[in-house]
């Protein structure tokens, strides 16, 4: 017999694995979404606008007004006439309103700009086609330049990887893809753009060292092409809500703080002066090896390790000192 009653809840049911989880490697970790409301953000993607040759246009609203004038003079030649006039009046009337119907939504778009179209508030499309077009009636039109813009942004202070603080500035080359982002999306996408772009410049810098003294890992001094596409991605990542593109990011300034600038430049020297002592040493003894090995092989001289290890001594003081060496001659002792 079937139990009666409440039943106990059922245990719950693991959820499926998703992209990310229980599947290694499938799928892409996704970015964080924006804090706050979900429906906060404006969900609008740009498409084509509804529009024709202005020339057409043009020539229709010229032959209403032209029709207007005409039903007016004919209804001030046919003054006593009531009919007449009323009828004249009413011509004039309609023909003048369909002209201006006709041209108000003529429109000339130059090269590089687009024009953003909205009928009663509401987005209707992007009119891209350049000349005279004549559009949808009873719309308002936002011209958008589609040129390629850049921008310096200024000389931020920042600290790198190994905490050091430096100043670097950066060239920011963007165009907008997509005007009806552009226009709805954010308040004022220029703005929008340095903002982000000075964001992303500092978030970038913090990852790398200034410099990297083994060569072989990323630096912002020596990894110029890398540390660049990282920046054109991070910023390209910041800006698409926006519907711009980045077309390319350089580092266009880049120095130690001025605090610490005198210390950096010693360090440097002295690197320089290490590299360049393990280089003359490297040279000296194999110069001192060819040399030694030349007089065994030839059998000029024989040496014991005594006076070998003198010879090694001579030679590599030598070749390796700072100032010009001054030989001393033994010509021997006297005989008694």
């Amino acid at each position: 017999m079937p139990p009666t009653g409440p039943q106990p809840p059922a245990p719950p049911q693991p959820a499926p694995p998703g992209p990310m989880q229980g599947q290694p490697g499938v799928g892409m970790p996704q970015a964080p979404g924006p804090v706050g409301h979900a429906g906060a953000r404006v969900d609008v993607t740009e498409k084509r606008a509804w529009q024709v040759s202005g020339f057409l246009a043009l020539a229709g609203s010229l032959v209403l007004f032209v029709v207007a004038i005409i039903a007016l003079i004919v209804a001030i030649a046919n003054g006593s006439d009531g009919e007449g006039v009323a009828g004249s009046v009413t011509l004039c009337i309609v023909a003048f309103i369909l002209g201006l119907l006709l041209a108000r939504p003529l429109i000339i778009i130059q090269p590089g700009q687009a024009r953003v179209i909205q009928f009663f508030g509401r987005y209707v499309g992007t009119a891209r086609r350049t000349g005279l077009t004549w559009v949808m009636p009873l719309t308002t039109r936002r011209s958008v330049s589609i040129k390629v813009h850049n921008f310096e942004t200024s000389a931020l202070k920042v600290n790198d990887a190994d905490g050091n603080p430096v100043d670097v500035a950066a060239i920011v080359v963007w165009q907008v893809a997509d005007t009806a982002r552009a226009t709805f999306a954010v308040e004022d996408y220029g703005n929008f753009v340095a903002v982000q772009a000075e964001a992303a410049v500092r978030h970038v810098a913090t990852t790398h060292p200034y410099d990297d003294p083994t060569g072989r890992g990323t630096s912002l001094r020596g990894s110029t092409d890398l540390v660049s596409a990282e920046l054109a991605r991070e910023v390209a990542s910041r800006v698409h809500i926006a519907g711009v593109q980045i077309v390319e990011v350089r580092i266009s300034h880049l120095a130690y703080a001025s605090e610490i600038a005198q210390a950096m430049l010693q360090r440097q020297q002295a690197s320089a002066i290490v590299a360049a002592r393990e280089k003359i040493v490297e040279g000296a003894v194999g110069m001192v090896e060819m040399a030694i090995n030349r007089l065994e092989s030839d059998g000029i001289v024989a040496m014991e390790g005594d006076r070998k290890a003198a010879m090694v001594a001579n030679l590599l003081v030598v070749l390796c000192g700072d100032q010009k060496a001054t030989p001393i001659v033994n010509a021997g002792s006297a005989a008694g």
